[in-house]
């Protein structure tokens, strides 16, 4: 988690978080704490809130009967948790999120597992468009607490530049 504090006036400070462009390094891996024990009623919640209506994932008489022998976790939740995690350090001083690329589900979260996440940068480049910002790529993986890769992807996003973000603009 990327925190930092910019003096504000004497003795007056103000933490902020996230990175700017000019920050980011191809190849540097952020390691996103803390990570996230997973209930019954996180589940549930975003299963329905989502309106999924596959049984596997709040009928437990259902999931019995399949492979895994129990209610496995909504992967749409999986993956908004592991961006969730991300924020901080990739793209709390972003402009936008341009896209996510090969999402891959690659081991069942179970209610109780506990899921830690962790990305890479994988590109960066000068926007064409927009000189104040930059245009980030990473690869977040989601591990659960044994270690199991349960959910990969990529994601691309417009980043500030130093100077040139909301936080800038109104001195958050």
């Amino acid at each position: 988690m990327v925190q930092n504090v910019k003096q504000i006036s004497e003795n007056r400070f103000r933490e902020t978080f996230g990175r700017y462009y000019e920050e980011f390094n191809v190849g540097d891996i952020y390691e996103h704490r803390p990570g996230r024990s997973i209930t019954e009623t996180d589940n549930t919640w975003f299963t329905l809130l989502t309106m999924n209506t596959h049984p596997m994932h709040f009928d437990k008489e259902y999931a019995k009967a399949s492979e895994f022998g129990k209610v496995i976790v909504c992967s749409p939740f999986t993956v908004a948790l592991m961006v969730g995690m991300s924020v901080t350090d990739v793209s709390q001083k972003a402009v936008a999120n341009l896209g996510w690329s090969e999402i891959k589900m690659t081991h069942p979260l179970f209610v109780g597992d506990t899921l830690v996440a962790e990305s890479e940068v994988l590109e960066k480049r000068e926007s064409k468009s927009r000189p104040g910002a930059g245009i980030v790529t990473c690869r977040t993986d989601g591990f659960n607490q044994d270690g199991k890769l349960v959910c990969t992807f990529n994601r691309t996003m417009l980043i500030a530049k130093r100077g040139h973000s909301v936080e800038d603009k109104v001195n958050y």
